[in-house]
């Protein structure tokens, strides 16, 4: 398992080493005896100062309880410590995803092998995964339909193991995986033997351009994955008008114009946010400061992470600290149907809900979820022709061409090359 180094500018230090010009520590050694090593000032150079550690030094910095590691080797211990420190750094979200994947991976190679999975896996076996969740044109080699005769698609995966695969919970429907689902698999798969440094079968090359073929065949038959409705302004204003005076209704109005003004927040982010983060400006507003987010796992503060809210934005939000007397901790919190205001935060399944339900009882058309508030952001950015890097700054993007995508889209139906035909004559 890989553990990644520091900056590779910075040279090495003995742990424990004092700043050059540093006053330096009393000898410990017996008086009158010859100077040892820690009686000398640290060298700079990691070899020097292994040239200078006597038998003197390795018996004091040799503590007889502690037992001796192996520099080649990973012991236990730190192995269980790296791991954890892998999972407490990773989100829930894909921490849940991955944890579905490697069951189903057991699963399908149970059924379809007789024996357990173990790692690593051979290059057969990927393939055999790829073309049982993988959907084909049926009886059609060069991959062209032919015309008069009806489409049918196939899969491998056997009808029986199908069945038990969903019958056992291990898979939530009978059929082909959809394509994203099929290559996040894979995927994980891909990263299991990439941390334990084995033979990665999904790097061969028969594997490879296999996925570039599905990849291919699903664009030529124009398969695309369902996204989500983008709730750009006029739909969000709509959603807004559904929440009423209740706390729950306060509470609404205040989540969904905090996660559609600061950027498009993701639902996770909405989750945890805390008053701690929260700088009240008085009448201009508030800023919040976003000190982790998928594009910032370190915590990087700039001004990047600096989202402001103004206007009804900013209402919204003190009406629901004035209602719910939040004064601490996580900002939105669960209310009970009775009304009561809970101190438990929201989860991000619940922030999901709340749009989804919202969206509903506004009578919108098409399928809405939290990531509906970061694409509407996006796209009404580009409606109002906001310059893209100040868009960005606020949504955090790092990916221009995903950012461009959802722009790009917000004024398709205005842009001077859409209304050619009915343009002024020549």
């Amino acid at each position: 398992m890989a553990i990644s180094e520091g900056p590779c500018d910075s040279k090495p230090t003995v742990e424990g080493a004092l700043p050059a010009g540093s006053p330096q520590p009393e000898s410990l050694a017996p008086a009158g005896s010859a100077p040892s090593a820690l009686d000398r000032p640290p060298p700079t150079d990691l070899a020097i100062a292994a040239q200078g550690v006597d038998a003197h030094s390795l018996a004091v910095l040799r503590p007889l309880e502690v037992p001796l590691l192996d520099p080649q080797a990973v012991s236990g211990l730190t192995e269980a410590s790296v791991g954890q420190f892998l999972v407490q750094g990773q989100s829930p979200n894909t921490l849940a995803s991955y944890a579905t994947a490697t069951r189903y991976w057991s699963a399908w190679f149970a059924a379809r092998y007789g024996q357990p999975l173990t790692l690593p896996v051979s290059v057969p076996v990927v393939l055999q995964f790829i073309v049982d969740h993988a959907e084909r044109l049926a009886d059609c080699d060069d991959g062209q339909v032919t015309t008069g005769r009806p489409v049918r698609l196939v899969h491998d995966l056997p009808e029986e193991i199908d069945r038990l695969l969903v019958a056992t919970h291990f898979k939530g429907k009978p059929g082909p995986l959809a394509l994203s689902t099929l290559l996040h698999r894979v995927s994980v798969l891909s990263t299991a033997h990439q941390l334990r440094e084995l033979d990665n079968p999904c790097s061969y090359p028969a594997v490879r351009q296999l996925i570039r073929m599905v990849r291919t065949g699903y664009a030529r038959r124009q398969v695309r994955p369902r996204q989500q409705m983008a709730l750009t302004r006029d739909h969000l204003e709509a959603i807004l008008q559904t929440c009423d005076a209740s706390p729950r209704g306060v509470r609404d109005r205040a989540l969904l114009c905090f996660a559609w003004s600061s950027g498009g927040r993701r639902r996770s982010e909405v989750a945890a946010a805390t008053v701690e983060n929260l700088q009240d400006h008085g009448a201009r507003g508030y800023i919040y400061l976003l000190g982790h987010s998928k594009n910032n796992q370190e915590g990087t503060f700039d001004d990047s992470t600096q989202k402001p809210l103004a206007g009804q934005a900013a209402k919204a939000l003190s009406a629901w600290l004035k209602l719910a007397d939040v004064r601490e901790g996580p900002i939105f919190r669960r209310v009970l149907k009775s009304g009561r205001i809970l101190a438990e935060p929201l989860t991000p399944r619940a922030v999901r809900t709340i749009v989804m339900n919202r969206s509903q009882l506004a009578g919108l058309a098409g399928h809405y979820s939290a990531h509906s508030l970061r694409s509407g952001f996006v796209t009404e950015a580009g409606r109002q022709q906001v310059p893209a890097g100040e868009a960005m700054k606020m949504t955090g993007h790092r990916n221009w061409e995903v950012f461009m995508g959802y722009y790009r889209a917000g004024d398709l139906l205005g842009s001077s090359t859409a209304n050619m035909l009915d343009g002024p004559p020549r």
